[in-house]
């Protein structure tokens, strides 16, 4: 699908219908700009994965119309798959300074030099021009420093895209969320508004960073005895920075345990940013602070099997340990998906012995994210036409798109992941749906959830993998007796179902008649059916099952 000239689209290709993955596309006049390009968390059905992108497919058809990349903030979940997606795109790429430095770090990560990329650092209040889009970010207030709101001013009217924002009104690194902006582009009209929904269902007003920090000051002086670690978002650099001054304030070092966050601190303070927070020890130096002494800060909030915490929690990191008497401060919230993680995670520290504090047990985090009383504020000043809810799952924006009238907007539109909305010149609706899915980070490459590779690894892992090898003559007569293995299905000592399943191939390879038993193709189905059939017979499994046919004097 390309744009009309006078026809204004969107299409989310993630981040609507779920947490994370955000890649959203604006169409006019033939020519797209992407806005945010970021990665999720894999859930339990996905074993052995860590991280999803959005498949760009749709653009990536068509890559000499992407016009630009625009990002709105440094999350992963929004940039997260710059480094891993850019060679597929080639398009140049717009950013605030500390999200740009960010970018250029994903770009190395992935053996891309930056000075291979067209970048553009960006300021709020600058206009810029992206293909037929004319751009300007407007600051908000988020988890982390230099979050923007996005200004998209058309053929067909104004359009603002708030990504991740809320109002607070002390959020001790960067400027407080700029509403008098928001006001003039009400002022100016527009047409619609995108916006975050993550909170929808809390009232309220989403509390101060500012908060957090007097909150946690007592809660690390609770425990004199014994250490410390925290958890948390290695971008929240906020966060960071006040968990070391209350640990500061309690006569505690601090140790950044996690290669994530000391890349996320160095980026910070190359920027400007956490200039008088105390000095950070590595995890190799902290092993010489008394127990009492010592504050871990560490990645893995999320139970990330390879993040620090969860090393430390199962016990088998090469420097932190854990035990009886200390505690593990979650200064995070759950991500939905994550659950189960995290819960093993809780478990693994309780067998240490160690005792765990989330939000659920004391004030240790605030969201980034705006509650309904801020929602319905900035409706207040934007007044849109229309609304498109983005950022959550299909509950969160179904519950959006009813408030927004309320609210009073215009109209609001649902959409999920592929949809393509029409926002002007006519009434804004879902006019069609692109291809969209989901790759897989999985080691060094990009792979489709929903390729053959991954579905076989899927069935691998629930049913099983069996391979057998069986010798034929040039006839197709058996030579010697098949070979079978079958690691996980069947044990060492179980020879009745090893020989059952064996005699069961033999028959049916000796039960090809003349031409089948000379086709190897004919003769590797003859086995693979007799395996699986057996397995089934036996244990109810479906094992992915291989067959190596060797053939001697054919």
């Amino acid at each position: 699908m390309i744009p009309k000239d006078k026809e204004l689209l969107y299409v989310p290709l993630g981040g609507s219908g779920e947490i994370g993955q955000n890649m959203g596309l604006y169409g006019q006049a033939g020519q797209w700009v992407m806005v945010d390009c970021g990665v999720g968390f894999a859930d339990d059905t996905n074993p052995g994965l860590d991280l999803l992108v959005a498949d760009p497919a749709f653009i990536e058809d068509q890559a000499e119309r992407l016009a630009g990349i625009v990002l709105t903030h440094a999350h992963e979940d929004h940039v997260g798959a710059v480094g891993w997606l850019w060679r597929r795109l080639r398009a140049p790429i717009y950013a605030s300074p500390f999200t740009m430095a960010m970018v250029k770090s994903k770009l190395e990560e992935a053996g891309i030099e930056p000075a291979e990329v067209s970048l553009h650092t960006v300021y709020p209040g600058q206009p810029f021009r992206v293909g037929p889009f004319d751009l300007e970010f407007i600051h908000v207030t988020h988890s982390i420093p230099e979050a923007h709101s996005v200004v998209l001013r058309t053929a067909n009217g104004t359009v603002l895209h708030t990504a991740d924002w809320k109002l607070d009104p002390d959020p001790l690194i960067g400027d407080v969320t700029d509403t008098e902006a928001f006001r003039a582009l009400g002022d100016e009209g527009v047409v619609a508004m995108v916006c975050d929904s993550t909170n929808v269902f809390s009232t309220g007003h989403t509390n101060s960073e500012a908060a957090v920090r007097e909150s946690l000051v007592p809660l690390i002086g609770r425990y004199e005895e014994g250490r410390i670690a925290v958890a948390c978002f290695a971008s929240n650099v906020a966060r960071v920075e006040s968990i070391a001054k209350a640990a500061q304030a309690n006569d505690r070092e601090v140790a950044l345990v996690g290669r994530s966050l000391w890349r996320m601190v160095d980026i910070a303070r190359s920027c400007g940013y956490m200039q008088d927070a105390p000095a950070f020890l590595t995890e190799h130096d902290a092993a010489y602070i008394p127990d009492d002494r010592i504050l871990y800060i560490c990645t893995g909030s999320q139970g990330e099997a390879k993040a620090a915490l969860s090393r430390v929690a199962q016990d088998n990191h090469p420097h932190v340990t854990l035990d009886e008497g200390d505690v593990v401060i979650f200064s995070s919230r759950v991500i939905p998906g994550n659950e189960k993680a995290i819960g093993r995670l809780y478990d693994n520290l309780a067998r240490l012995g160690v005792e765990v504090v989330t939000e659920r047990d004391h004030f240790v985090h605030v969201s980034g994210h705006p509650k309904r009383e801020e929602l319905e504020r900035l409706y207040q000043l934007v007044r849109p036409r229309t609304v498109v809810p983005q950022h959550g799952e299909l509950r969160h924006l179904m519950e959006h798109a009813e408030l927004a009238p309320e609210w009073g907007a215009g109209e609001s539109v649902l959409a999920e992941n592929g949809q393509v909305v029409r926002l002007a010149p006519d009434p804004p609706e879902v006019i069609a749906e692109v291809p969209n899915g989901r790759l897989a980070i999985d080691g060094g490459d990009l792979r489709r959830l929903d390729g053959d590779l991954l579905r076989r690894r899927r069935r691998m892992i629930y049913n099983g993998a069996a391979t057998a090898t069986v010798v034929v003559d040039g006839a197709g007569s058996l030579l010697s007796a098949p070979q079978l293995s079958a690691p996980g299905l069947v044990e060492k000592d179980d020879g009745a179902l090893h020989d059952a399943i064996v005699a069961d191939v033999r028959q049916a390879v000796d039960g090809l008649n003349g031409d089948g038993g000379r086709d190897d193709g004919a003769v590797r189905e003859a086995a693979r059916l007799a395996v699986r059939r057996g397995f089934r017979r036996a244990m109810g499994k479906k094992p992915e099952t291989e067959i190596h046919v060797v053939r001697v004097g054919a």
